[in-house]
C-alpha cells in the first residue's frame, strides 16, 4: 500500500511572504514576447458536459477542468500537482499582525485574451480583482444586477459573511479585510470560484444586455484562450502566445471531446482519437496499462464518496432513522464490487491523508437486526418508502453509482425501507439537489485546498446547507468548533477542534461516507508533462506532445 502523507497546515508567517516575494521574481513580474507555440494539438476525452464556463457560480471539477484551470488565473494557485500555494496574479502579499487584512500586489504585464468578442484595452489590474470579489460580495453589483446568479463556494466557504470590504489602493495593489481571522483564506483564493474576470469585458457585456455570456463566451488570462463549445459533443480552446508564465502553454490546441461513456472513452484512446481520458471503469485498468501505447498515472485520491441524507424531510431528520440507515449498508460489499480494488472503505467526513483525520474513530457494525430495530424505536417498525438518487456520470469517487445506489436498495430492503432509484442528466441533478429535492443522495468530494474546514465546512457547515451541504444538515454543536477553528492558525488548537467536530459528526450520522478511491489517469506515452491533480480537475498547463 502507498504511504499516506498529510496535506500540510498552511501556517501564515513572514517566511511565506518572502518565499512568495522570491517566487514572483523567479516567475517575473513583467511580459514577454508572444511565444510561438508548438503545432500540437491534444484531444482529451472527459467525461461529461460543463454547465457553463463562469467558475464563480459552479461546484465540480467539470466546470473546473473546463474553464478554470484552462481559462482564467487566480491571485494566488496551487503548484501544478500538488497542494502548495504559490503567486499567480498576486505576485506578493501581507497579511497583518491579526490575520485580518490581506494586501496582495498585483503582476504586470498581463494580458486578457483577445478574441472575435472581445479586444481588451488595457492589462490586468486591480479594477479586475474588485469587480471579481465585489460580484459575489455585494447584492446591488451591476453585474451581479444584470446576470444574478448564485455563488456557492462563496457562501459554504463563509466569505460571504466574513469578507467585510475589497479595496483598490491604486491599479496594482489590492487590499482585502475580513471580519474575522480564517486560517483557510488564502489557499481558499486558489480555488476555482476565485477566478479573476475581466472588469472590462463585463462592462461591455452589460452594455450590450448580454451579461450571461460570462457564462458561456469566457475571458480570461490563463494558459487557453476558448474557442468553441458544441454542447455535450466538443470544446475547443488555442493556446495563449501571450500567457504571462514561460513554459505553462505546449500546445496550439486543446480539444475536450465530451465523451460519457467510460467504455467508449477508453476505446478512443487505445485507437489514437484522443491523448487523455479519465476515470477509466476499475475492471479495465489492467488492460490500459498492459497497452505499450498508453501510461496510467494513478493515486491515492483526496476524495470521498458519501450517502447524503435530507435532514430537512421527514424521517430522516430523525437522527435515530439515519443511524438505522447507515448501520444497513455493507460498505465492504459495495467497495468490493464498485471500486473493485480501486478503493477503501470511508469511516470520516474526509480522507485519511487530510491532516486533523481521526484515526480513533470507528464505523458502526454492520447489523442489519439491529438497524431495524433502531428503526422501531424511531416509530418505523414496518420501514418507510424514499428515493434514493444515484449520479448519472462516473465521478472519481465513485465509478458506478447506479451500481452502488442498487446495492443499497437490496441492503434497505432487508429492514423494510423501500428506496425508489432516481437520476437525472448530470447538470440536472445538482441543481436539484441544491434545491433539496432528494430524499438520500449518492454525490461525492474532492478536496479543493487541503484544509480540513474544506470538506467539515463546506459539506457540512450551516453557511452551505444551499450549496455543497447536500444533507441540509445545520447543527450548532458542530458548526460552532467549525467556525472556531477558522479563526486561528494554531495548528494544535485545529486539529482538537476538528476531532471534536468529527466525533459529533459520527453521532448525528448526516451523511454514510461510502468511499475513498483510487485515481487514474491514463494517457497515450507521447504525451509530456502531465500531473494528477489531487483536488480533481484535469489540467493541462505544462502538458504537450512528442
Amino acid at each position: 500500500m502507498p504511504v499516506r502523507r498529510p496535506f500540510p497546515a498552511v501556517r501564515f508567517t513572514s517566511f511565506m511572504i518572502v518565499a512568495a516575494a522570491m517566487a514572483s521574481v523567479l516567475l517575473g513580474t513583467g511580459h514577454s514576447a508572444a511565444a510561438e507555440l508548438p503545432a500540437k494539438t491534444l484531444v482529451y476525452c472527459s467525461d461529461a458536459s460543463p454547465a457553463g464556463f463562469d467558475p464563480a457560480q459552479y461546484t465540480t471539477s467539470v466546470e473546473f477542468s473546463a474553464a478554470a484551470y484552462t481559462v482564467y488565473n487566480r491571485l494566488v494557485e496551487f503548484e501544478h500537482g500538488g497542494t502548495k500555494v504559490e503567486p499567480g496574479l498576486a505576485q506578493s502579499w501581507e497579511i497583518s499582525d491579526d490575520g485580518r487584512v490581506y494586501t496582495f500586489h498585483l503582476r504586470h504585464g498581463v494580458k486578457f485574451h483577445t478574441t472575435p468578442y472581445f479586444k481588451p484595452t488595457r492589462e490586468f489590474d486591480a479594477d479586475d480583482v474588485v469587480q471579481t470579489f465585489e460580484r459575489m460580495l455585494d447584492p446591488n453589483d451591476a453585474l451581479r444586477k444584470a446576470y444574478p446568479v448564485s455563488f456557492p463556494y462563496f457562501v459554504d466557504l463563509g466569505l460571504a459573511a466574513n469578507l467585510a470590504k475589497v479595496e483598490k489602493l491604486d491599479p496594482y495593489t489590492v487590499r482585502m479585510t475580513l471580519h474575522t481571522a480564517s486560517a483557510p483564506f488564502l489557499s481558499e483564493l486558489a480555488m476555482p470560484f476565485a477566478s479573476i474576470i475581466s472588469a472590462e469585458y463585463a462592462g461591455q457585456l452589460m452594455r450590450e444586455g448580454k451579461a450571461a455570456d460570462l457564462n458561456r463566451n469566457p475571458i480570461g488570462t490563463g494558459p487557453f484562450i476558448f474557442h468553441s463549445y458544441e454542447k455535450d459533443a466538443t470544446i475547443r480552446f488555442d493556446g495563449n502566445p501571450d500567457y504571462w508564465k514561460s513554459g505553462v502553454v505546449r500546445l496550439s490546441k486543446l480539444v475536450f471531446e465530451i465523451t460519457p461513456d467510460p467504455q467508449v472513452r477508453e476505446e478512443k484512446l487505445k485507437a489514437g482519437e484522443c491523448d487523455v481520458m479519465n476515470y477509466p471503469s476499475p475492471a479495465d485498468v489492467a488492460s490500459l496499462s498492459s497497452d505499450p501505447n498508453l501510461q496510467v498515472p494513478h493515486q491515492v485520491g483526496f476524495n470521498l464518496g458519501f450517502l447524503a441524507y435530507n435532514t430537512t424531510h421527514k424521517p430522516l431528520d430523525n437522527v435515530d432513522v439515519r443511524r438505522a440507515l447507515d448501520m444497513a449498508i455493507d460498505k465492504q460489499a459495495i467497495v468490493k464490487s464498485v471500486y473493485q480494488g480501486a478503493g477503501e472503505v470511508a469511516v470520516n467526513p474526509m480522507p485519511p491523508t487530510q491532516w486533523s483525520y481521526d484515526a480513533a474513530l470507528k464505523d458502526a457494525p454492520y447489523d442489519s437486526a439491529q438497524a431495524k430495530a433502531l428503526l422501531a424505536k424511531a416509530g418505523y417498525p414496518n420501514g418507510f418508502a424514499l428515493t434514493l438518487w444515484a449520479m448519472p456520470v462516473q465521478r472519481p469517487y465513485n465509478p458506478n453509482a447506479r451500481l452502488m445506489a442498487e446495492m443499497i436498495q437490496a441492503d434497505w430492503a432487508k429492514i423494510g425501507v423501500q428506496a425508489k432509484i432516481t437520476t437525472y442528466e448530470w447538470g440536472e441533478y445538482v441543481r436539484r439537489a441544491h434545491a433539496g429535492e432528494h430524499d438520500a443522495m449518492l454525490i461525492g468530494f474532492t478536496g479543493d485546498n487541503g484544509d480540513p474546514d474544506n470538506w467539515l465546512g463546506v459539506l457540512l457547515g450551516c453557511a452551505a446547507v444551499n450549496g455543497s451541504n447536500f444533507s441540509k444538515w445545520c447543527y450548532k454543536p458542530f458548526d460552532d468548533l467549525i467556525v472556531k477553528a477558522r479563526e486561528t492558525n494554531d495548528v494544535g488548537q485545529r486539529t482538537r477542534l476538528y476531532t471534536k467536530a468529527q466525533e459529533i459528526f459520527k453521532q448525528q450520522v448526516p451523511f454514510t461516507p461510502i468511499a475513498h478511491s483510487t485515481v487514474y489517469q491514463p494517457l497515450r506515452k507521447n504525451v509530456t508533462g502531465f500531473k494528477i491533480d489531487p483536488f480533481g480537475p484535469t489540467q493541462f498547463w505544462g502538458v504537450g506532445l512528442k
